[in-house]
């Protein structure tokens, strides 16, 4: 796969992880810890079943002399699929989302630290003016009404988690060498992480979801959560891991927020304020400013 494409794919990807806001807001009784359940629950079915198909009896057998990254990754994808709900319950959604934006930067300094990774300044540059970017959208909100230190350690933890299960990824794709330059064979098989990952997200949510409220209607939405914003990408980011570098990953991760934030202006009638398109717009400039360079750089290699 080139690198064009799997950014192509990435970007698709975020697409799909950002509809979770504008299709709760559909949501008729299933609220919080309920929904993290179902989501997680549809999620893992629907992982067991393409997996089995894929991977057929082989699959459940490999799990159970699986590396230890495997269950580190599942861990990182449990924590992933729970924390976000549960950090929402405890403060505001602003909060969470600035929390989170600091993901490009742990992953990045993993990678340096771990890796050995020598990222080329223009990462740097664009993570900096990215995480700008996100401050400046939700910036008026810190410390406003709906504020909790609590919750704003819970948030921490998806990005702490992603950049964990990134750096893993990259890791296992690749040891600490460049994806460019790293060989595809023989590497372990990391997509059972996700399935385990959402089992134990859903086992978790399930005491706290309890009595569960859900109609038909809400198990619809709910459905569509798991599969076609969990399931779906989270398979495709695990094939990406071995074309995309962890920071890039998760800088491009960013594009979620954005992508959030227009689907609930569109499908709910949120209209954002005037400091969540400019940041908005900021957050995109340095994406594309990083890919642009990227990919220019490359035909230079090439050309010369």
């Amino acid at each position: 796969m080139t690198h064009r494409r799997a950014v192509a794919l990435m970007v698709l990807v975020t697409l799909m992880w950002s509809i979770a806001g504008v299709v709760t807001r559909h949501l008729d009784a299933a609220r919080s810890f309920e929904v993290t359940f179902w989501r997680s629950l549809f999620n893992a079915l629907a992982l067991a079943a393409g997996l089995s198909l894929m991977r057929g009896t082989a699959l459940w057998r490999g799990l159970l002399g699986a590396p230890w990254p495997l269950w580190l990754s599942a861990l990182c994808w449990a924590v992933m699929f729970t924390a976000f709900m549960v950090a929402i319950t405890l403060t505001t959604v602003a909060n969470v989302l600035i929390s989170m934006a600091i993901a490009p930067l742990v992953t990045a300094l993993f990678a340096r630290v771990f890796l050995r990774h020598r990222l080329p300044a223009r990462t740097w540059v664009a993570i900096a003016f990215a995480g700008a970017g996100i401050g400046w959208m939700f910036g008026s909100e810190i410390g406003g009404p709906g504020a909790s230190l609590v919750g704003t350690l819970v948030a921490l933890a998806v990005p702490l988690a992603a950049a964990v299960n990134w750096t893993v990824l990259q890791h296992i794709g690749h040891g600490s060498g460049d994806p460019d330059d790293a060989a595809a064979a023989d590497l372990p098989d990391m997509l059972p992480a996700v399935l385990i990952g959402a089992l134990l997200s859903a086992a978790v949510s399930l005491p706290l979801a309890w009595p569960l409220q859900a109609n038909a209607h809400d198990l619809g939405l709910l459905a569509v959560l798991g599969v076609v914003q969990l399931a779906i990408p989270c398979l495709l980011v695990v094939h990406l891991s071995r074309v995309l570098p962890a920071p890039e990953i998760a800088l491009l991760a960013l594009l979620e927020v954005l992508f959030g934030v227009a689907w609930v202006w569109l499908g709910a009638g949120e209209r954002p304020a005037v400091s969540a398109l400019s940041g908005g717009a900021l957050v995109l400039g340095a994406l594309v400013a990083n890919e642009t360079l990227a990919l220019s750089t490359a035909r230079s290699s090439v050309a010369g």
